[in-house]
C-alpha cells in the first residue's frame, strides 16, 4: 500500500511538472489551426469563428496550469473547444429564436484559398468544402462531433471518448451512424447536383 501511494505521488509530481512546463505561446502556436478547423467543422459560422477561437484559448490559458497529463494535450484542448462551441451554438440558436431571424451561415466559397493552385483546382476545392459543410449541417450535433473528430481530424476512438466524456462503445455506435448518415447526405447532394445539370 505504501509503495502504491509513493508511486502515485511520484506520478502526480511528474504530471504537475509536465503541466508547469507547458508554455501557452507554444500551445497556441501548435494547436491554433486545429482549434480553428474544429470550430468551423462543429458549426461555428465563419464570421464568428475568430471570436470563438479566442474564447477557447482564453479558457485554455486560464486552465493550462490544471492540465494533469491524464490525456493527450490535443484531446484536452478539444474537450474545451467542444464545450465552448456548444455554448456558442446554444447562444446563437437562442438569439435566432428571439429575433426570428437566421444567422449568417458559413459560406465555404468565401474561405480564403490557401493553396497556390490554378483557378480550376481552387474552384473544385471551394465546391468540395461547400459540399462538406452542407452534409455536415444535416447531421445532429452528437453525430457531427464524432464524425469530425474521427474522420476529419483523425482522433482515435479512445481520444474521442475522453474528449466527449463518454465510453468507447457509444463513440463506435455514433460513428457508425454518423458515417451512414454522411454517406446518405452525400448521395442526396450529388443526386440534386445531377438533377440540376439535366
Amino acid at each position: 500500500m505504501l509503495a502504491f501511494d509513493s508511486d502515485r505521488s511520484t506520478c502526480d509530481d511528474a504530471s504537475a511538472r509536465a503541466a508547469s512546463t507547458l508554455d501557452f505561446a507554444t500551445v497556441y502556436d501548435e494547436f491554433a489551426p486545429f482549434v480553428w478547423r474544429a470550430a468551423l467543422r462543429l458549426g461555428v459560422a465563419e464570421t464568428m469563428v475568430e471570436d470563438v477561437v479566442q474564447e477557447i484559448f482564453l479558457v485554455i490559458h486560464r486552465r493550462l496550469p490544471e492540465f494533469e497529463g491524464r490525456s493527450s494535450l490535443k484531446t484536452w484542448i478539444f474537450g474545451i473547444a467542444l464545450r465552448v462551441v456548444r455554448l456558442h451554438r446554444r447562444t446563437v440558436m437562442r438569439r435566432r429564436l428571439d429575433a426570428r431571424s437566421r444567422a449568417e451561415d458559413v459560406d465555404p466559397a468565401a474561405l480564403p484559398d490557401r493553396t497556390d493552385c490554378g483557378p480550376d483546382a481552387a474552384l473544385a476545392r471551394r465546391q468540395a468544402m461547400a459540399l462538406l459543410s452542407a452534409v455536415l449541417d444535416e447531421l445532429d450535433d452528437e453525430l457531427r462531433e464524432v464524425f469530425v473528430l474521427a474522420d476529419i481530424e483523425g482522433l482515435t476512438v479512445p481520444e474521442i471518448a475522453e474528449a466527449l466524456a463518454t465510453n468507447a462503445n457509444t463513440v463506435y455506435s455514433r460513428l457508425r451512424t454518423a458515417r451512414k448518415a454522411f454517406e446518405q447526405g452525400l448521395a442526396r447532394a450529388r443526386a440534386r447536383d445531377q438533377w440540376r445539370v439535366r
